[in-house]
């Protein structure tokens, strides 16, 4: 059997993952082994660890990298840490594949090591463009040190085959997101706020903000204005997920905080919601709202709006259910403005995710298993 290892940081990774591992995890050609490292080994995070051993899965190695600070001297650290970390998981495992999704930094170190002991790596969601995240290069850089590319839509597959990528081993697979909405039972409207402890209103908003990395010191004044807006809505209520391990996303977590004790009938503050809680939230709410990738891959499939924040997600594809703005409250207003009204609400209707490719984690088991694992992976500058 091939061993194919799994590589995942954080929850809203470990979400898009989930359908691919469990295929491998069932498929009697391939062995899965699991790698959880950053966010999931953390308790300010909430330990998401133990989501993936509850949901029936054996982790193989637990890694921790991520430092108490997020500052970016101790971003540094942790990748350094975890190229440690992953350098010695990597001999005792001996994968024949290992798999990675994004462009977070633990996939990085995850990544260099795994180039440095000549491992053939699949990377998931490569050749997408965020113009106002670090994300962006290290996406690239990853895209470069890996063997197969499993990409979610037809751009993808070009820019990736730009960066010199041979185009026999691009494979156009379709969005994770897409696919993993179209498996998972949803909870009914009732169960999903027993299952959250939070009753929903008559409107209803999830906001999920992260930092903005390639920008300085902003995180703090954008996130404020987003929270002046939401703090003027009548008869609304509000999911906060909070942010992710990057550089001042402890400023934000902070911030949230503040609002929900201010509000507490009104909002709820979540480090974890578990996947299925998050997409049947998806369901029930009128909009994402923020600057995570999620309202761009997944949001578009329940036919909900998008309000769009600044420049994180900047560059890639967007279906017509996104509303781009600035981090300006009265930018974020007309926004919000415009995803209540009557036109946008009708316009929903007919939204289509560019992301549904359909079955993309059948379709990369298909090529893990098809593909012969090469003796070497020296690669050739694919020129156009």
């Amino acid at each position: 059997m091939k061993k194919i290892c799994v590589v995942t940081g954080t929850r809203a990774e470990y979400g898009l993952l989930y359908w691919l591992m469990k295929g491998i995890q069932e498929n009697p050609e391939l062995e899965l082994q699991i790698i959880a490292t950053g966010m999931h080994m953390s308790p300010e995070f909430g330990l998401t660890y133990r989501e993936i051993e509850k949901d029936g899965f054996t982790i193989n190695k637990k890694i921790e990298m991520t430092l108490s600070a997020d500052t970016p001297s101790a971003i540094s650290k942790s990748t350094g840490i975890g190229i440690i970390g992953f350098s010695d998981a990597f001999v005792d495992l001996a994968p024949d594949i290992v798999i990675v999704l994004g462009d977070r930094y633990e996939l990085l170190a995850a990544s260099a090591a795994a180039l440095f002991a000549r491992i053939p790596i699949g990377h998931i969601h490569g050749g997408e463009t965020t113009i106002g995240a670090f994300d962006e290069a290290i996406r690239h850089s990853i895209t470069k040190m890996s063997w197969w590319h499993f990409v979610a839509a037809e751009d993808y597959r070009k820019r990736v085959i730009q960066l010199g990528e041979d185009p026999q081993r691009v494979h156009l697979v379709g969005g994770m997101g897409a696919d993993g909405i179209e498996n998972s039972i949803l909870l009914s409207k009732s169960n999903f706020e027993k299952e959250i402890g939070f009753n929903l209103g008559r409107k209803n908003l999830l906001v999920t903000y992260h930092p903005v990395t390639l920008e300085n010191e902003t995180s703090k004044d954008d996130f404020n204005e987003l929270l002046k807006c939401l703090d003027q809505l009548n008869n609304t209520n509000i999911i906060f997920t909070l942010a992710n391990s990057d550089t001042h996303g402890r400023v934000i977590n902070s911030m949230i905080h503040s609002f929900v004790d201010d509000h507490p009938a009104a909002s709820k503050a979540f480090i974890s919601m578990g996947q299925i809680n998050y997409l049947s939230a998806l369901k029930y709410v009128d909009a994402v709202v923020g600057n995570s990738s999620s309202g761009l891959l997944e949001a578009p499939t329940f036919k909900i709006g998008t309000i769009n924040i600044g420049d994180r997600q900047k560059g890639r594809l967007k279906s017509h259910s996104v509303i781009d703005c600035v981090p300006s409250e009265v930018s974020i207003t007309s926004a919000i403005a415009k995803l209540y009204s009557t036109d946008f609400q009708t316009n929903l209707k007919t939204v289509e995710n560019p992301y549904a490719g359909g079955n993309a984690s059948d379709k990369i088991i298909e090529i893990l298993i098809n593909n012969p694992v090469p003796e070497h992976i020296k690669k050739q500058f694919y020129d156009l």
